[in-house]
């Protein structure tokens, strides 16, 4: 057998030359091992990717042909990253240039002066270009963030509030509406959630739902229109918020009446690991699909000078979830400005590629390398196999891909250097990890 081994230094975007390391007999080695175990294996992958927003698209126009093709080929490309997800927001969101919604009409049930044009203008060009460098169909998950104002408690899309009850039926109508005008255009729509984060009330686009009144909203309304408007074959996610209540809220939503609606959860990371929420999640709900819709560096909580520890933090975070059952991760925004914006709230936050709207240059982060990792590599249809490791400086998943190659990502956290004796059946290949760095290995049988 041959390791092939891609190493991204810390503080570096870019990647060392793939090193090959051969296997020799495993002659006892005790320490310093990671164990491989491929005939242990679990969940399928499904793909990554990331959130075409009004902002990234915003911003995304803004830049000359050459460096759109730069992006779409870094992203979409099927030999660069392979992105093949995409997650975009119906109506407004905190990453909108202003607040907008595509009908505002109290009066209008049949929404019949539903306009979707704001979509159109940013959206719609970068999906197209998304989607022909991808070469195939992207997968699309549409998440509301706030009905129309008209229908909350509140009278306007922030502050939370809630859904009033009179327009219930109405607002599955829109949310359907909004499948069908992506569908209409072409576009594969795969999922929906209900609500992006349902428990937040914020300063931008927001709405409060609790697990009762999410489980109703679902049983009597979101389900029968979808069943109206042909789309039953779009799948239907819970949650869509931070882990710490994921298991919580498919617990108490998930049940006989509405068990056979519900394809999985969808969570954030922005709360910590709590990887231990998704292995109740999965224990209870065997047959659910857990997947991630949302992760960036928050430059209000975290900051975001420190290029390596935020990577080191989303890196640690994917790892951790697919070790813990997520089988699709959905990055943040894929492109945002100099600020980590816009942002109509004043919310920025870090992107794999930022854009200098001043100097026009685009600027690709440590993080982008450490994404393509994972995106490149593991393979959709790749499945989880076991493993064991030496060290919690370590942080290790496996994978058998679909074309018979073992992949392994390993991302060191610890502060030194850390030796890897990598260990499979009766053979073992060793190297040298540096501190903060992440690579992927690839181990494949060696033709004469």
């Amino acid at each position: 057998m041959k390791l092939s081994l891609l190493t991204t230094q810390a503080h570096s975007p870019e990647d060392n030359p793939w090193q090959d390391i051969p296997f020799a007999p495993d002659a006892g080695e005790e320490n310093h091992v990671v164990n491989l175990y491929p005939e242990m294996t679990f969940e399928t992958v499904e793909g990554f990717g990331g959130a075409i927003t009004d902002s990234a698209a915003y911003v995304y126009s803004l830049m000359d042909q050459r460096q759109k093709k730069e992006l779409m080929d870094a992203y979409f490309s099927p030999e660069r990253m392979g992105y093949r997800l995409a997650r975009i927001h119906m109506d407004s969101c905190d990453f909108s240039l202003e607040m907008y919604e595509a009908d505002s009409h109290p009066e209008d049930r049949a929404l019949e002066r539903f306009s979707f044009a704001r979509t159109e203008k940013y959206i719609l060009p970068m999906l197209a270009d998304a989607q022909a460098a991808a070469g195939r169909p992207l997968e699309l998950m549409l998440s509301p963030w706030s009905p129309p104002a008209f229908m909350k408690t509140n009278g306007q899309r922030t502050g939370g509030g809630e859904l009033k009850p009179e327009y219930r039926e109405a607002w599955a109508d829109y949310m359907c509406r909004y499948i069908l005008e992506f569908q209409k255009r072409g576009y594969l729509v795969r999922r929906i959630s209900l609500q992006n984060e349902p428990k937040a009330v914020q300063t931008w686009d927001s709405c409060i739902f609790t697990p009762a009144g999410q489980k109703e909203f679902l049983r009597d309304f979101m389900a029968p229109a979808m069943r109206r408007h042909g789309l039953e074959d779009v799948e239907i996610f819970l949650w869509d918020h931070n882990k710490e209540r994921v298991y919580e809220w498919m617990r108490d939503v998930i049940g006989p009446e509405t068990d056979a609606l519900v394809a999985g959860a969808a969570f954030h990371w922005y709360s910590g690991d709590h990887f231990e929420a998704l292995d109740l999640a999965r224990r209870r709900f065997p047959d659910k699909k857990l997947i991630i819709s949302e992760s960036c560096i928050e430059f209000s909580k975290f900051g975001g000078e420190d290029a390596l520890q935020s990577a080191l933090r989303l890196s640690h975070e994917i790892i951790g979830d697919l070790n813990h059952g997520m089988t699709a991760f959905y990055d943040w925004n894929l492109l945002l400005d100099e600020r980590g914006g816009p942002n109509h709230a004043g919310n920025f936050c870090l992107a794999p590629f930022l854009y200098d709207t001043k100097s026009h240059t685009l600027m690709p982060q440590l993080i982008r390398r450490h994404f393509e990792h994972f995106s490149a590599y593991l393979l959709p249809g790749s499945m989880r196999v076991g493993y064991s490791k030496y060290t919690d400086g370590l942080d290790v998943t496996a994978w058998k891909r679909p074309d018979g190659v073992l992949a392994a990502v390993l991302l060191n956290r610890s502060g030194k250097t850390l030796p890897v004796c990598l260990r499979l059946a009766d053979e073992a290949a060793r190297f040298q990890l540096p501190a903060g760095a992440i690579a992927t290995g690839l181990i494949r049988e060696e033709t004469v």
